[in-house]
């Protein structure tokens, strides 16, 4: 896939997992200071058990305000208000263990049931990391098994690819910056 096709990140349509990883490879390392600041994202289809789920419950994007402080996890509510959110390893679980994404009407109930994780504590931290041989600006979340690696699309878009230890096919995700 070319770099042109995904300069509009929040347009991307669906591609398998090989086509995302070769372009995922294709692209440049980023380092910490190019990520910082606040990311709107959106989930790219690739056949993964978690396709969707981000989008059904609201998810807004990622903010980094400096390597030690990251919020992983920002939402938006029907009022356009953001909010952070806390990762909790058993929602995690129990929305891919009942795949949540193909019961859209369940989408009410988890958004509302998001209030009980807000939080302002930082739940990650941003570090170098070797991933698929280049060394790139990685999300290290705090309570999960997870590592999110970013590559440059642009100045504002880069292509994340998340490393979750319980599925070995990893999830793809674009984040473009917000400039407000």
């Amino acid at each position: 896939m070319a770099k042109a096709d995904l300069l509009s990140p929040l347009s991307v349509p669906s591609m398998t997992t090989a086509e995302a990883l070769s372009f995922y490879d294709s692209l440049e390392p980023v380092d910490l200071a190019f990520m910082m600041g606040r990311w709107q994202g959106k989930g790219i289809s690739t056949n993964h058990p978690m396709d969707g789920i981000l989008e059904i419950i609201c998810w807004y994007g990622k903010e980094f305000i400096d390597s030690e402080t990251v919020h992983p996890l920002l939402f938006q509510n029907h009022q356009g208000e953001i909010f952070k959110l806390k990762p909790d390893p058993t929602v995690m679980a129990l929305s891919l263990r009942f795949h949540i994404a193909r019961y859209p009407w369940i989408a009410p109930g988890l958004r509302w049931f998001n209030r009980f994780f807000k939080t302002e504590i930082s739940q990650a931290r941003l570090r170098m990391m070797e991933n698929r041989g280049a060394v790139t600006a990685t999300m290290v979340y705090y309570y999960l098994p997870i590592n999110d690696s970013f590559k440059k699309i642009d100045d504002n878009s880069v292509f994340g690819l998340m490393d979750y230890k319980l599925i070995p096919q990893p999830f793809f995700f674009l984040l473009q910056r917000c400039t407000f």
